[in-house]
């Protein structure tokens, strides 16, 4: 039986972490890892979907969202220190044994968590969900020019526009037919939260550390190949950060993996949440 969404805070090391729960914690767990300059009401249209199967839980990392922006002198923002505070985040709500959905940050985030504690993971569900250098799309060049001289101005300058509210809203409808599919309300609210002083730093900072989860790409690769995990992943083959190869790619590890490329943007949990929710509860 479906439920509602409740809406909660947990401390984690003194970083307040904001959630949105739905379903009975007796359900299997699924853990929602939301994407780049978002947070976890990018999941709002199908958490009450998925509460029927799962006990579903979808936090904001730390500086995002609702949940704290600690200062970067007290909290690295690096994918591997996020992960070690979902994980922990895990242990204290009660998630013991879940499947996780990888979304843009999300994938790195929860790839480190996986290969961390494989005997907790039941499934994975790949949405633009990154593991294999196939899966970098050129909208990727400027990111990878930034590795190269992490502190060139020029570098920095030239992925600001990708945080302003026009950058924002040409992530959400690129690709997407027909553009009405985007309503103005999520890329709205990013902007607003990219908006807040020390954001943009933020996400800079783990657009420079980002290199590291390619370099790591191998390890979760081997963990995938070694553990086989049920995968499932939905992708759009638009996407302008992640293309679709990137999908196709993770039969090479996952040979049963179930993936399947629509005629779709980057943010399917907006624009086809009916099919991002029937595709998730294959992991059920």
């Amino acid at each position: 039986m479906a439920s509602d969404v409740q809406y909660k805070t947990i401390e984690i090391d003194s970083v307040k972490i904001f959630y949105r729960e739905a379903g009975s914690a007796s359900l299997p767990g699924l853990l929602l890892l939301h994407g780049h300059a978002s947070a976890s009401h990018t999941f709002r249209n199908i958490l009450v979907q998925l509460s029927d199967t799962f006990h579903v839980v979808a936090p904001d990392y730390p500086g995002f969202g609702n949940s704290d922006r600690p200062e970067p002198k007290n909290y690295p923002y690096t994918f591997a220190n996020i992960a070690n505070t979902i994980d922990k985040f895990t242990e204290q709500v009660g998630l013991t044994k879940y499947s996780l959905y990888l979304f843009d940050f999300g994938a790195p985030i929860g790839l480190i968590m996986a290969s961390k504690h494989p005997e907790r993971i039941r499934g994975l569900f790949t949405q633009s969900g990154n593991a294999y250098v196939e899966g970098l799309a050129p909208a990727f060049d400027g990111i990878k020019a930034l590795w190269a001289d992490p502190e060139d101005p020029a570098k920095v300058d030239a992925l600001k526009p990708i945080f302003s509210p026009e950058g924002i809203d040409w992530a959400y409808k690129h690709g997407v037919e027909p553009p009405s599919r985007v309503g103005p309300d999520a890329p709205a609210l990013d902007a607003y939260y990219t908006s807040r002083e020390g954001a943009v730093d933020i996400q800079l900072a783990l657009l420079r550390d980002y290199e590291n989860n390619v370099k790591s790409y191998p390890e979760w690769q081997a963990y995938l190949r070694e553990h086989k995990p049920k995968v499932v992943g939905l992708w759009g083959k638009n996407d302008p950060f992640f293309a679709s190869p990137g999908a196709e790619a993770f039969k090479r590890d996952v040979p049963d993996a179930d993936i399947s490329i629509i005629d779709a943007g980057h943010f399917l949990n907006e624009t086809h949440p009916q099919e991002v929710a029937k595709a998730l509860k294959k992991l059920r």
